[in-house]
């Protein structure tokens, strides 16, 4: 190990000699990234005219979703017998895309059919919101 700078140390790795930083602002860098990645990915999708989803409001919006997602291991025998997914700390994107493939017909599931057809582009929005908070129990797989 050679000492490039204060605070940053250049390591030789035993696969191959590939030089690694190692270093608390590649971690500060990389929390900046995340940060304002998600930022830029609400601001485009709010100008490509898709609702920004509002977690507290979603938390008023999820009575029919807890009722099978809320309940750690559930199981549902309503059209088949399955385990209920796990969606707490899913993608915001892919809760929203699955909301609107149920709503159109495009995934076919009769519960959810039924739970996402009377369901706004923003109350998805708000629910996706929701859900994608690491936080959110909901039901294991």
């Amino acid at each position: 190990m050679t000492k490039r700078s204060a605070g940053t140390t250049k390591r030789r790795e035993k696969s191959g000699g590939v030089p690694t930083i190692h270093d608390s602002s590649m971690t500060k860098i990389l929390i900046i990234t995340a940060v304002l990645s998600t930022a830029l990915m609400s601001s485009w999708a709010a100008a490509q005219g898709a609702p920004v989803g509002d977690a507290a409001k979603g938390a008023q919006k999820n009575q029919m979703c807890t009722g099978c997602h809320g309940i750690e291991g559930w199981r549902t025998a309503f059209p088949e017998v399955y385990s209920v997914p796990r969606i707490g700390g899913q993608h915001e994107a892919y809760i929203v895309k699955a909301l609107q493939q149920y709503k159109s017909g495009e995934r076919s599931h009769y519960s959810m059919r039924a739970i996402a057809a009377p369901l706004s582009e923003q109350d998805m929005a708000d629910l996706a919101a929701y859900y994608a908070q690491g936080g959110v129990k909901t039901a294991g797989k």
